[in-house]
């Protein structure tokens, strides 16, 4: 029967589930559930048997019995930012629609109302937390007398005992960089945004690396000031009067880049033809709209979101977390600002 009944107008029961599948209630409850103590084949058998007469387990009562509560918290110091959003859905997709019921909270950079947050979901007894910074900066550890798993996601903790996920934005200026070489250009440079946010050192090593392995001497150092179009202009404007052979720019955000792509516009300059340009974080509005599309490296702030919602569910099942960052891999995402369209 698969509608969840057993023929006689009453909902299907764990009883008739261990009946047709000839074990015992204990046993079909822990093949259910997911105990280690039942044998595969057992398991499976149960499971068909539920299958056929329509079981659902109730999920209420399931989670009671391992002691839990079906709710995780989502604690977020900036609900506004546009890093923050999509790795907050790809979190939720992970948990499930209905599956798992989250609490969000926004501590909008205040750290004593992250506490004032941090008490409420412990109040409501949450399985667990992840917590999602603004940026890739290290922030303080919640501590270790919380006592659910917690995951740090974007801004990983400054404690090295917690676990952390964020991209990997080394690895990003590199690709950048042997993207650039690989489309033939070899005068290469590097602008970027606010020096004192570990995104922006952490591409500048990667984009320094990158032209070493390759043989390249970039014309000028890496220039800092802000994420922002009229950097991006200001800067290409006097680096293109000092060195007129750049052939490639690196920039660190979509916005520097689509300033670079203006100033290059303003002096006559053919964007891929005579200078190619790379941004980052893959910004789909400032991408796209550009003019030619840019290429950009994208982070990946959805598959993180939902790393860290799997590693929860791992912690929360009794498997533990590994003490670290764990830097994931982020792509390339190429359009016509560094190859052209034919």
């Amino acid at each position: 029967m698969a509608d969840g009944s057993t023929g006689t107008g009453r909902a299907a029961t764990l009883g008739d589930v261990a009946r047709l599948a000839g074990v015992s209630i204990a046993t079909a409850s822990k093949a259910i559930n997911g105990r280690d103590e039942v044998a595969q084949r057992t398991r499976a058998r149960v499971l068909a048997a539920a299958e056929e007469v329509g079981f659902t387990p109730n999920a209420l009562a399931q989670s009671l019995t391992a002691g839990r509560t079906g709710t995780v918290g989502l604690l977020t110091s900036d609900l506004e930012g546009r890093f923050v959003i999509p790795i907050l859905m790809g979190a939720e997709d992970a948990f499930g629609a209905g599956q798992v019921n989250v609490f969000l909270c926004d501590a909008r950079g205040d750290a004593i109302r992250e506490q004032y947050h941090l008490k409420a979901l412990l109040n409501r007894r949450v399985d667990g937390i992840i917590v999602v910074g603004r940026q890739t900066d290290p922030r303080p550890s919640l501590g270790h007398d919380v006592p659910v798993p917690v995951v740090y996601a974007y801004s990983p903790s400054d404690d090295p005992s917690d676990h952390s996920l964020t991209p990997d934005n080394r690895v990003g200026g590199r690709m950048a960089v042997e993207h650039l070489v690989t489309c033939g250009r070899s005068r290469i440079v590097h602008i970027s945004g606010d020096p004192s946010y570990a995104a922006a050192q952490d591409r500048a090593v990667g984009f320094r690396e990158a032209m070493a392995e390759a043989g390249l001497q970039s014309p000028a150092e890496p220039m800092f000031a802000s994420w922002t179009e009229s950097w991006g202009r200001d800067a290409a404007t006097l680096l293109f009067r000092r060195h007129p052979d750049i052939d490639g720019v690196v920039c660190g955000s979509d916005q520097i880049a689509r300033g670079v792509i203006d100033a290059l516009r303003d002096h006559g300059r053919s964007v891929p033809d005579d200078v190619a340009v790379i941004g980052y974080d893959n910004w789909q509005v400032l991408a796209t709209n550009s003019r030619p599309e840019l290429t950009s490296v994208d982070n990946n702030l959805e598959e993180l979101g939902r790393l860290a919602a799997r590693r929860l569910f791992d912690a929360i099942d009794g498997r533990g977390l590994e003490a670290g960052t764990e830097r994931l891999p982020v792509r390339l995402v190429i359009r016509g600002s560094t190859i052209p369209h034919l």
